[in-house]
Order: C-alpha cells, then structure tokens, then sequence
C-alpha cells in the first residue's frame, strides 16, 4: 500500500495586550523554546474549540477567537524521529478572559509576554518558523472572519456519515 502524506494541523492563539504577546516557554527536543499558545486539532472537535483548549492547556487562559489570521504550512525536519513533518497551521486572533491558578501542559515551562521587536530578536528560540510571520499579520491589520470556517456534522461523534454509494 502507497504512504499517504497527511500534514500535521495545528491552531495557534495570537493574543496582545498592551503592545504585547502572550508566548509560552517550552521544552522540545531542540531545547527550549518559545511559541504562541499552539497545538494539535484533536478529533472531533472545530478549529476554534482546539484553538479555546490550547490556549488552556498551554496558558491556563480563557480565550476567545475573534478571527483567522491566516493559514500557513511549514516543513520541518525531525532530528529526534529523521523524519520530514510538514504543518498546516490556522492561527487565530482574539481576546484572553480570566487566567487560572492551574498546572499547564507537559512541557510547558511557563508564559510570558514580549513585544514584536522582542521576538525578532531571538528569533533562534522560536519553536515554529511561522511565529513571527503571524504576528507581522496580525500586526498588518490581516483578518478573516471566523464565518468562513466550517465544521461539517459527520466530525462530531453521532454526526452524520458520509454515504458512498450514489445511485
């Protein structure tokens, strides 16, 4: 049977507030490094609920997607596995509610805030190569509205099945 390429999809919070960013510190198997609240679209769930539970997970922040910045697909290059990873990534823009006293995700060291000129500054700890490009976006004004994303039913468990037959 041929390999079927399938790219990695993530989601990513872009979230400001005076001027700044909110990032995450965490360990990889590069070392550790920074990045936007991001992570995996787990099944049955939209892009905004993973976005919502990645923000949670990974800065024990309520947040609210406003709109989508962009897509954006990146290759990298395992050094752990040797492998090639190609990543499609929706990052979404919004608000940050309540934070909470709550251990975050595995890996995670802890949050920070930094300016756009900060992060370019050490560009070297990013985790994806996308980080800055999505706030320069963002920064640009860059915005689709969250109507232009759709979740069919067959995704949720109990959802509706696909018929292949057509007769």
């Amino acid at each position: 049977m041929p390999h079927t390429w399938k790219p990695s999809v993530t989601v990513a919070a872009i979230i400001e507030r005076d001027g700044k960013f909110l990032l995450i510190e965490e360990e990889t198997s590069e070392g550790v490094r920074l990045n936007q609240p991001a992570g995996h679209l787990d099944p049955h769930e939209t892009l905004e609920q993973a976005v919502v539970r990645e923000v949670m997970e990974e800065a024990a922040h309520d947040f609210t997607p406003q709109a989508l910045v962009g897509m954006y697909m990146s290759r990298y290059r395992s050094t752990r596995r040797g492998v090639d990873v190609t990543y499609l990534r929706f990052t979404f823009c919004g608000t940050a509610g309540a934070s909470y006293d709550r251990p975050l995700d595995h890996g995670i060291l802890r949050t920070l805030w930094m300016t756009r000129d900060e992060m370019a500054a050490c560009q070297e700890r990013h985790r994806s190569p996308l980080m800055l490009q999505c706030v320069d976006d963002y920064l640009a004004g860059k915005r689709a509205p969250l109507d232009l994303l759709h979740t069919h039913a067959s995704v949720f468990e109990g959802g509706l099945t696909l018929k292949t037959d057509v007769t």
